[in-house]
């Protein structure tokens, strides 16, 4: 595991307490995800940011500016410890530690489901009801069409990947006869 993702737990276990005290688990969740959406899709922020001759009082300006009236105290503290701990480089990986957090705390667990072509909603549905069973909570599922797989899904929740697959099985079948030819 890398050092920025220790640390981004760290960061993100810290704001996930504080968050659970106030009863605003899910609104710092958007408001996490906000910011990061906002830094990614600007490159010249991106830029800013990682400019070490930039002091961070004037990136905690800036973030300030945008975000002040958008996201609560304690993100907005967050964002000014992380800039000020030279750490800006692990918001992304900070949002990510927390949704993970507050999902398991809430028994609740992302899944993002591969498939060759687009399922509608109502077979997304069916796909995170089946995992909500499996795994015993609640599934939000989200789609991302992979046409490499040729068929079947790929289900990936927290770090474990379901593999129903047509390129998986092939895969696997490939394995086993390359284990028999030895």
């Amino acid at each position: 595991m890398s050092r920025n993702v220790v640390v981004a737990k760290r960061y993100a276990k810290a704001l996930f307490d504080i968050a659970q005290q106030q009863q605003i688990v899910a609104e710092v969740e958007d408001q996490l995800k906000l910011i990061v959406q906002a830094i990614n899709s600007e490159v010249d922020v991106q830029k800013f940011l990682a400019l070490p001759s930039v002091d961070a009082s004037r990136k905690i300006e800036l973030l300030r500016g945008v975000f002040a009236d958008r996201v609560s105290y304690i993100v907005l503290n967050t964002l000014e410890l992380l800039l000020t701990n030279g750490r800006q480089n692990v918001i992304s990986d900070v949002y990510g530690a927390y949704v993970k957090i507050a999902g398991e705390s809430l028994g609740q667990a992302r899944a993002t489901v591969y498939t060759a072509q687009t399922l509608s909603a109502e077979e997304l549905d069916k796909v995170a009801a089946q995992f909500s069973q499996i795994t015993g909570k609640k599934i939000t599922a989200e789609q991302v069409v992979e046409p490499a797989l040729l068929g079947g899904i790929q289900v990936r929740i927290g770090d474990r990947l379901y593999d129903g697959s047509l390129a998986g099985k092939l895969n696997r079948l490939q394995k086993s006869l390359n284990k028999r030819a030895l």
